[in-house]
């Protein structure tokens, strides 16, 4: 929580809407090859923020190991996070076998690093049951 009085930066306001939309991202990569090293997960998070910087949005924390990433990001509402995917894998993968043609066995991946699927988690706010009951246990008017 900010200080009283200084605006809460997990919180955006727009002119219509204000909202705190967080997701946990999980990219694997095509077959679930062991393709990432220390210097390629640091490249591969530069070029993740940067796309996300072009969206408005952050990323909040990243991690991965040989075959995976995870994402925190912290994105704004008139952006669908499908489309923040679309572009964040695919310019990721470009970049990234450009870049490690070493590292990339370009004939396993056939011109792709990430597989179509993803997983997306939402997550923060209240745990769904506390929403739950606050909807269910609202005044009706009479």
């Amino acid at each position: 929580m900010p200080p009283r009085g200084e605006p809460d930066p997990d919180i955006r306001t727009g002119r219509h809407v204000t909202c705190s939309l967080h997701s946990h991202l999980l990219f694997v990569t095509r077959h679930r090859r062991d393709v990432f090293d220390d210097e390629m997960l640091t490249r591969c998070e530069e070029i993740m923020r940067k796309v996300w910087e072009d969206f408005e949005a952050d990323l909040i924390e990243f991690s991965g190991e040989e075959d995976h990433v995870h994402l925190l990001v912290h994105y704004p509402p008139k952006v669908a996070l499908s489309n923040l995917v679309n572009s964040l894998k695919g310019v990721s993968s470009r970049r990234l076998r450009q870049e490690f043609t070493g590292h990339v066995n370009q004939a396993v991946m056939r011109g792709r690093f990430w597989p179509g699927s993803y997983f997306a988690g939402s997550c923060g706010g209240a745990p769904l049951h506390v929403v739950k009951d606050c909807i269910e246990n609202q005044k009706r008017p009479d």
